[in-house]
């Protein structure tokens, strides 16, 4: 069968890639041609265009580059209308992927969503485009299954991928992983700012700000596999080190971790990492955002799910060193680090077990 996937994001990269061994396992005969980025392009396949040319961040950044989204949107439907694909499917991003599933389901091409846009919090009016575009929709998250339903939407809730790429991991030495990077003796506080240039600048300068509150450790940046490694240098300094495709190492060897809102604040967490999160947009960006998003007590995902505060999140104003020193104190060591640790325990036997990337590749395979 003839496979068309779209990914956005470096999260939709990720999800994608286990979501194509999955199908290639069970469809040998397979042919896929995608939108991601590396980790999807080491599943084999043709890979159209590459996520890193296609995010953009925040209000302004979307108004600035519409000519290239629009020409990304014209280009995608005249690569799909080429290749005539038997399914289409989308990994979240809605923004784009929602226009490209009306215009596939007209051509008579099946339209599946993996991953759900985040509709319950902002934007519910596209529930309707997925109604009528969308064959299925495939949630990640236990409530999203009840949302959709509740909008007549035929959903199936598969689990959590993360919980299959983390499950595959080998175990790890802090102390071998510190000498293979060269980095010293101190334990790690790992900085994971994004994945964006401009989201990455933002966020390090205010994390790297409680450096001289903890002399005691080193602390690690996660660079993001769509940002070169040049473009860290100016950060890395004796007591500040840089690492790049291995995120989920790094934080298996970290005490703590800061971490921008978004995917990663659920990895560090399934990792059993304690950690602050952390989320500074625009004035503009974030005050048009405050008044679209209805009903949300949280921005991180492990909050959400939990439907309580477990980790502590800073926003805007609230993002600044004195808040961010003491919120780390207390996942270094302390009550707050221990019940954070056992609510990550509840938080994983919410998500279900492992198999979601399998699971998908069932519904996908049935119709």
């Amino acid at each position: 069968m003839k496979y068309y996937i779209i990914a956005g994001e470096a999260s939709g990269d990720l999800h994608g890639s286990n979501l194509m061994k999955a199908l290639k396992q069970k469809d040998p005969q397979a042919e896929i041609r995608f939108w991601g980025g590396d980790l999807m392009k080491a599943q084999g396949g043709i890979l159209v265009k590459h996520y890193r040319d296609l995010a953009f961040m925040g209000f302004l950044e979307v108004a600035m580059n519409l000519r290239t989204i629009l020409n990304n949107i014209k280009f995608c439907k005249e690569d799909i209308r080429k290749n005539k694909p038997d399914i289409l499917i989308l990994v979240d991003y809605p923004g784009f992927n929602l226009r490209i599933a009306k215009f596939a389901k007209e051509l008579g091409i099946k339209v599946v969503y993996y991953i759900s846009p985040q509709l319950w919090a902002w934007k519910e009016s596209r529930v309707e485009i997925i109604k009528k575009y969308v064959d299925e929709m495939m949630v990640i998250l236990p409530f999203e299954e009840n949302f959709y339903k509740g909008h007549g939407v035929h959903s199936h809730f598969v689990g959590h991928p993360l919980l299959d790429a983390i499950a595959g991991l080998k175990d790890i030495s802090a102390e071998e992983f510190k000498k293979e990077n060269g980095f010293n003796e101190k334990e790690i506080i790992a900085l994971l700012p994004g994945s964006r240039k401009q989201e990455v600048e933002k966020m390090l300068e205010i994390m790297l700000s409680v450096r001289p509150h903890f002399k005691d450790y080193q602390f690690v940046i996660a660079g993001a596999p769509s940002l070169p490694k040049e473009f860290y240098q100016k950060y890395v300094d004796d007591n500040v080190h840089f690492v790049s495709n291995r995120t989920y190492d790094l934080l298996r060897c970290s005490k703590a971790a800061l971490v921008t809102s978004g995917t990663a604040t659920l990895e560090t967490a399934l990792l059993n990492v304690p950690e602050v999160v952390c989320y500074r947009g625009s004035k503009i960006s974030y005050a048009i955002a405050k008044r679209l998003v209805k009903n949300i007590k949280y921005i991180s995902l492990v909050n959400l799910i939990m439907d309580r505060e477990v980790v502590k999140e800073l926003i805007q104003n609230d993002l600044n060193t004195k808040n961010l020193v003491e919120e780390l104190n207390k996942m270094i060591e302390g009550e707050k680090r221990n019940q954070v640790l056992a609510d990550y325990s509840l938080l994983r036997e919410k998500l279900g077990g492992k198999g979601a990337s399998e699971k998908a590749a069932d519904v996908i395979l049935s119709i």
